[in-house]
């Protein structure tokens, strides 16, 4: 065979080797592309379910009263019955009085001390129901109430208004009077005791099995046992603290104390895998460099290692933070599903966490918990997006080149 020939087949094979790796290229991407367009969809998706009905939930149904006191009754039942004279018989007043809230009371009271002559209140809620969905299947009003509600809404006399209570009131039984707050704040105070707790042992533990340990079996040991801890089911966490905190300790029950301290253990582990990965991934030419101009081994880890792994390690202890945010488990286990109304002022207070009220509100018979159910999701999702896009930035911020 001559050169030539032996040029045009290597030419050939050559050519028909790259066409083949711009064709696998080629899928690569698209599969690249089609994972994205999946996972845009589903998000998509999720957000159009959660959305829709999470704005019925951040509103409320309002009735337009004027204020009319009455010896007999209350101001709020005399100025709806004002409004309907005709109703005269006890089962009609009843069902009349069914449209508005228990809390419509306190409204009106303040509107009385204010000196006003009308004041919008609180729908109940069933009349919230129908008149956020007059179509819903679970409308249970009575035809006479349905055409109240018919009859204030021809008189102007009834809006939908957004619930601000929902970011500043506690839990409550009434789906219409329920709010946020006490969930929102409970899961501050135990990511607060978490981050305290969690952050300098996870961290500390981290550098002397990076930095200082020797190699031993107890250190083999210790490491395969932070690796399968890491694995292990957070509810099993919450049985650890049920018996650690609550039963031997005597901890408050329900307490964000008691839930923060569960969660820290439940991301500790997390949190030595993420530094000791950050600390591993440090060139040991830096250390060997501080080393050699004098540098004690304290001064190199605390000068050189752990300001170059700070991005890791934040990132790491960050998404841990977002984990727990988001576990129901470990916190059911300690109490934390009791009923809560109050706001916890400080760590001792009994209280509960965003999860768990989710949970609450989804496993409540009242129709109007749905909504709210979804706005609850929304909001917890909004502050996981907070926590990861602070893990980004404090990432960025904070890497240095060597």
């Amino acid at each position: 065979m001559s050169n030539s020939q032996q040029e045009n087949i290597s030419h050939n094979l050559i050519s028909h080797n790259l066409k083949a790796r711009r064709r696998a290229e080629l899928r690569f991407k698209a599969y690249g592309i089609a994972a994205l367009g999946f996972a845009f969809s589903m998000l998509l998706l999720l957000v159009t379910i959660l959305l829709v009905p999470s704005i019925n939930g951040i509103q409320r149904s309002e009735i337009r009263l004027e204020i009319i006191q009455n010896d007999n009754l209350s101001p709020p039942k005399a100025s709806l019955l004002a409004l309907f004279p005709e109703v005269s018989s006890r089962m009609e007043k009843r069902q009349l009085f069914g449209l508005i809230s228990n809390g419509a009371e306190e409204q009106m009271q303040k509107a009385i001390d204010k000196k006003e002559n009308f004041v919008w209140v609180t729908a109940s809620d069933i009349a919230d129901l129908y008149i956020k969905n007059p179509q819903s299947e679970n409308n249970s009003l009575s035809a006479e109430q349905v055409n109240w509600l018919k009859a204030l809404q021809a008189k102007n006399a009834l809006r939908k208004n957004i619930d601000w209570g929902f970011f500043t009131n506690g839990d409550s039984r009434s789906p219409q009077d329920a709010g946020f707050a006490g969930a929102i704040i409970g899961s501050l105070w135990m990511l607060l005791v978490c981050i305290s707790v969690a952050f300098p042992i996870g961290v500390g533990a981290a550098v002397y099995l990076e930095e200082f340990s020797k190699k031993s079996r107890l250190r083999d040991f210790i490491e395969v046992n932070i690796n399968n801890l890491a694995a292990v089911p957070s509810i099993v966490f919450g049985l650890l603290g049920l018996a650690v905190f609550l039963n031997f300790a005597s901890l408050p029950r329900s307490s964000t104390l008691v839930g923060g301290l569960t969660l820290a253990m439940m991301i500790l582990p997390v949190i030595i895998i993420a530094t000791r990965a950050a600390l591993r991934a440090v060139p040991s030419s830096i250390r060997q460099a501080a080393l050699a101009l004098g540098a004690s081994p304290l001064k190199v880890v605390l000068h050189h290692s752990i300001p170059l792994a700070l991005p890791g390690i934040m990132t790491g202890t960050i998404l841990g933070m977002a984990r727990a945010m988001g576990e129901t488990a470990p916190l059911l286990m300690i109490g934390m599903v009791a009923f809560v109304v109050d706001i916890p002022h400080n760590i001792l207070q009994p209280a509960t966490a965003m999860p768990v009220q989710i949970y609450i509100w989804a496993s409540s018979p009242e129709a109007g918990f749905a909504g709210k159910t979804s706005t609850g999701i929304v909001v917890l999702i909004f502050m996981l997006f907070i926590l990861n896009a602070a893990a980004i930035y404090l990432r960025k911020k904070s890497e240095r080149q060597w």
